[in-house]
Formats: structure tokens, sequence, C-alpha cells
């Protein structure tokens, strides 16, 4: 899964190494248009006295982490459908240093951006542990040392395999769906079921 603020593109994919077939590719918007400054809720606080941004921004991770499980259940259930199970999962991570307190972190722009990105990984990965689904956090500079580290010589290959399967699978087939299925190969690949689904 890689994620933005206030959404996510999430990618099952099911099969052995080098044949890894994309299950279900979706967008998935985890925040409510009606809870104002939702879509980035640390910017909207900034100006905020410190316990009411923490009221807002409690709020708002209530409400995205119950609109992320919501739509990961319904991912689960159509995998289900189709005879897969969804038993692992994987999410790209930023590469920044982990944040100071809420004070600091409103007082400089650039950590309110981090925090943000933070926000909706964490909203995400409270879901999957809620679903009971373990959760591999792979940093995305990472992603290619990580997938030479699973599949030695084989990683470029299946890179390139994975890059190209929008001209089958058809639009969109963004960089966010590609390395969200790269990511989700090499979790799956420390699956111990051919039938099990991993989820990016």
């Amino acid at each position: 899964m890689s994620v933005h603020s206030g959404w996510g593109a999430v990618v099952a994919i099911a099969g052995g190494q080098g044949v890894e077939e994309v299950l279900l590719r979706r967008r998935v918007t985890i925040i409510d248009s009606k809870i104002a400054g939702s879509s980035q809720p640390y910017h909207y606080v900034v100006k905020k006295e410190i316990r009411a941004a923490e009221t807002h921004l409690a709020q708002c991770a209530n409400k995205s982490g119950n609109l992320a499980f919501e739509s990961l259940i319904q991912v689960s259930a159509e995998l289900q459908d189709r005879g897969f199970l969804l038993k692992s999962a994987a999410i790209l991570l930023s590469s920044a240093r982990p944040l100071p307190d809420l004070e600091k972190i409103l007082a400089a722009h650039a950590l309110i951006h981090t925090a943000e990105g933070e926000f909706f990984r964490q909203a995400f990965r409270c879901a999957f542990e809620k679903m009971k689904v373990p959760v591999t956090g792979i940093r995305a500079r990472d992603l290619g040392d990580s997938a030479a580290k699973t599949f030695g010589k084989s990683a470029p290959a299946i890179q390139k395999r994975i890059d190209g399967m929008g001209r089958s699978l058809g639009v969109p087939w963004t960089k966010d769906e590609k390395t969200a299925a790269f990511a989700a190969s090499i979790v799956l690949a420390g699956a111990q079921s051919k039938r099990h689904a991993s989820g990016a």
C-alpha cells in the first residue's frame, strides 16, 4: 500500500515468485468531508490551542481509522469471494525521522507534512491490525534493497514485470500502484500458502 494525505493505493496480489497476479487494485479514501480540515488535519490545527488541536486530530484519526477498516474489510471480502485470504500486508513508509511532540510538529511546516503522511499510514496500519492481518513496513527508499534480499538476482526482473503489468491491466497503473504491488510481492514471497493474497 502506498499512502498519501487522505487516501491510499491498495493493490492485492497472489501467485508464486515471478508469476504474481494482481487480484484487485483500488484507491481508498479515508477522510470525511463533513469534518473540517480532515484531508490535511495538521495543517488545519496549526493555529489552534494545543488541546483543541489534539481533540480535532483525535476526531479525524477515529473517523479515518473507521473508514480504513470498513474499506479493507470490503477488500478482504472481495478476495474471499475469489477464493483468496488476505494474510499479510505491506505499507510503504517515508524516510523521515521519528516525529517530536505536537507543539514542535506544528511549529515546523516540513514536520506537518511528515506528520500527515504518518497520520494516514497509521490509520491503515491500525485497520489491518484490527483485522489481525500482519503488516510489514518498508521504507520507499529501501524497496530495492528489500527486494534484493528477498529475490536475489531475480529482483530486477520481477520489478520490471510488475512495472509492465499496466499493459494487460489497463489504466490506471501509476507509480503508487507499481510500488505497492512490488512491496506486496516482497511480503508475499514469505507466505506459505499459494492461495494467500498479499495486500499493499
